[in-house]
């Protein structure tokens, strides 16, 4: 990597442009033909760009106090949520800029969002509970306290919403709020990925491992040994792979046939310190990985887990999330500095 400039990406990554927030890139999100990025920074700005150039759409400056923490799109791809420090979720326009609805949560900080695949409910986090409201602002329900701080956030199909925490995965009814399952293990659970078709559940735990439930069968299992806490877990479309952070390398768990007990996942090596995020590409086998060593490296992937570098490049500060614009054929990438990338990827 001692060769690489932030100038020049190699291999499949092309320079695109490149922009900056105010603050930390603290989230992100491509419309659904890559017309446009949105970003939110961690001094709460909220920013939008032209997908193709790079141009300013329009910016609005702290419109969280105290910070942004998340950012959803909207099935539709013409609105999105943010949410932050200040206890509020925004309901904002794309195409001006403007908060149309504004929810407040609570006193504590709003820390996940998604909404639900009918794009009528939008779900956030705040503390130890989860709020469903409507595109109109107003509450559909309100979970009990969980046992500790939400620290995911998921739906899970169009009818469940998953949440992780300390000691537990539950699935509600998106309608009802009904609790209708809980995984429960004994750890500090502080990420969580579910497989295209909700069956298998993978948590990142405190203690350096990754948990994961079958909801199918029951059957649990847990993968050991990672150096750090792997914060970063992606599934591929199919299901089959389930790339994770935790140390310098990606390891890709393979979850064909009888996988991932009993067999060897692939490693990947590049980075030179830890893994910060994780993306799979729609299509085709490819994956993103960016780490605090400011690199970002798009790997080519075998049904195995294994797999090689096809392009890398470097970013002004530590990566921060990634984003593969809906099409496959640009890669975003937020940073610790403010930095916005983008390259062409075919």
């Amino acid at each position: 990597m001692s060769d690489l400039s932030v100038d020049s990406p190699r291999g499949v990554l092309r320079r695109g442009w490149s922009a900056a927030v105010g603050d930390y890139a603290i989230a992100g999100g491509w419309t659904l033909r890559g017309e446009m990025l949105v970003v939110a920074d961690a001094a709460g700005g909220v920013y939008a760009f032209d997908g193709k150039s790079g141009a300013s759409a329009w910016a609005q400056q702290q419109a969280h106090a105290g910070g942004a923490l998340a950012l959803a799109l909207h099935p539709s791809g013409t609105a999105f949520a943010t949410a932050g420090q200040d206890g509020r979720v925004l309901i904002w326009s794309i195409a001006v800029g403007q908060v149309v609805q504004a929810i407040d949560v609570g006193s504590g900080w709003v820390e996940n969002l998604t909404w639900l695949p009918d794009g009528q409910r939008l779900a956030a986090s705040c503390s130890r509970q989860v709020y469903v409201y409507g595109i109109d602002g107003e509450q559909v329900w309100r979970s009990d306290a969980h046992p500790s701080t939400v620290s995911a956030l998921a739906c899970c199909g169009a009818e469940e919403l998953a949440t992780a925490c300390y000691g537990r995965v539950a699935f509600f009814d998106v309608s009802s709020g009904e609790l209708r399952q809980k995984l429960e293990w004994k750890g500090s659970l502080v990420s969580m990925a579910l497989s295209p078709d909700g069956d298998i559940v993978a948590c990142g735990s405190q203690d350096n491992s990754v948990h994961f439930w079958r909801r199918s069968t029951g059957k649990d299992s847990m993968m050991s040994g990672y150096p750090g806490k792997p914060s970063a877990l992606a599934f591929d479309d199919s299901g089959a792979l389930l790339a994770t952070g935790g140390g310098n390398a990606v390891t890709v768990w393979s979850f064909a046939g009888e996988g991932p007990e009993g067999t060897h996942p692939g490693v990947l090596d590049y980075h030179l310190q830890t893994v910060t995020a994780l993306a799979f590409a729609r299509r085709g086998m490819r994956l993103a990985s960016a780490a605090r060593d400011r690199a970002v490296v798009v790997w080519s992937l075998q049904r195995d887990g294994e797999g090689r570098a096809i392009g890398d490049a470097l970013l002004t500060g530590i990566g921060a999330k990634l984003y593969w614009r809906p099409d496959g054929r640009a890669l975003a990438a937020l940073d610790a500095r403010g930095g916005v990338t983008v390259w062409r990827t075919g």
